[in-house]
């Protein structure tokens, strides 16, 4: 029932609308008609004036002609940089779809926005009886979450929801997800001449390589990472660096081991800066809480038996990335994440397998059939 050939050309015209994120705009636009044609009642929500972005979330209802749970899809519009100006190219011979290599290929996540649109299509056009089906195509996903955070859930009645946005092929269902924290360090210290009087200034950055040295990052334990993602600072070689700014994270599927991991590198910042005589400022921010869905929950019985009509092993699974997912089920939205087959995801060698994409059609049909 899935027309192959439309969900290959339809991705490829997704991933050629520019959408960075905070500019999703442009395929919101499109996003909106399509939905339309298809016969849903389409909304746009204002979490684009609340994020600072062009544009908010397309919201759409499909009415169904029966009764029964109310499921929500979604997936996000925007792609990480490099993507403006994607070139697809279909590699025949390995089956693949890939870039041109100068950008991502944002199959992460139009890959997801392509099946749904084609999975409800299936639904039409085979006069498939269904309950409600909403569709949720959010802005500003990467790096932030914040379309999920400023969704009108007022608009939104699902029981269940399926967010199709993990790398791992159909048949991936990722269940437990951490909690994710933000820490931001200002370090103030005090300026001198390098070459005459290096001893008059407090060196930030050597406060903080004091801090880094004692401060247990990385792999930390099974469910817990932490890293140092961003260091900004200096002025000039001759000048003992005054002020530098430090963004970090950690993560961990136990909330009680973030708080410890947090609280170890605030402490150690702490330290660093005490023994050196600087100032220290230091924001925390619990950037989204983790999920974790049972193994036996009927989210996850309906999966399996979607992916058993498709004969495939329907898995779960972990992950230590955060997506919309974590984000609706804090709002009470019982979701899980859906493998759809993207590879290398972030990065310019990133590909996603003609048949995933194919089989990430049919698994939104048969998540709709069985539901």
């Amino acid at each position: 029932m899935i027309n192959k050939q439309r969900v290959i050309d339809e991705f490829l015209e997704l991933v050629q609308i520019d959408s960075p994120s905070s500019k999703e705009g442009a395929v919101a636009k499109v996003l909106v008609k399509k939905l339309e044609e298809i016969g849903c009642d389409v909304i746009i929500d204002d979490a684009g004036v609340k994020a600072g972005g062009e544009t908010g979330n397309v919201i759409a209802t499909l009415k169904g002609n029966k009764e029964g749970r109310t499921l929500l899809f979604s997936s996000h519009m925007d792609t990480v940089s490099p993507g403006e100006g994607i070139k697809p190219i279909i590699d025949e011979a390995a089956g693949i779809i890939k870039s041109d290599g100068t950008t991502v290929l944002g199959s992460d996540d139009k890959a997801g926005i392509a099946a749904i649109l084609e999975g409800l299509r299936v639904i039409k056009e085979n006069n498939i009886d269904h309950s409600d089906i909403q569709v949720v195509f959010s802005i500003w996903e990467e790096g932030g979450l914040n379309g999920a955070k400023y969704l009108d859930y007022s608009k939104v009645n699902a029981d269940l929801a399926f967010v199709l946005d993990s790398g791992g092929s159909p048949g991936e269902i990722i269940i437990t997800a951490p909690a994710q924290d933000a820490i931001k360090v200002k370090i103030t210290g005090k300026p001198a001449h390098a070459g005459l009087q290096p001893e008059n200034g407090i060196s930030s950055i050597m406060v903080a390589s004091r801090a880094i040295e004692n401060m247990k990052l990385l792999r930390i334990d099974e469910e817990t990472t932490a890293n140092i993602g961003i260091v900004k600072g200096g002025i000039a070689t001759n000048i003992v660096m005054p002020e530098l700014e430090i963004v970090a994270e950690a993560r961990s599927l136990s909330e009680e081991k973030l708080d410890a991991q947090t609280n170890h590198m605030v402490e150690t910042f702490k330290k660093a800066a005490d023994e050196f005589g600087a100032q220290i400022d230091i924001e925390t921010t619990r950037a989204y809480a983790p999920f974790n869905i049972d193994e036996n929950d009927e989210i996850v019985e309906l999966a399996k038996k979607a992916f058993s009509n498709m004969n495939i092993e329907g898995k779960t699974a972990s992950t230590g990335g955060g997506s919309d997912t974590n984000i609706l089920n804090k709002n009470g939205i019982k979701a899980i994440n859906l493998g759809i087959g993207m590879k290398n995801a972030h990065t310019l060698e990133e590909y996603i397998a003609i048949e995933d994409l194919i089989n990430s059609a049919v698994m939104v049909t048969e998540l709709i059939k069985e539901a």
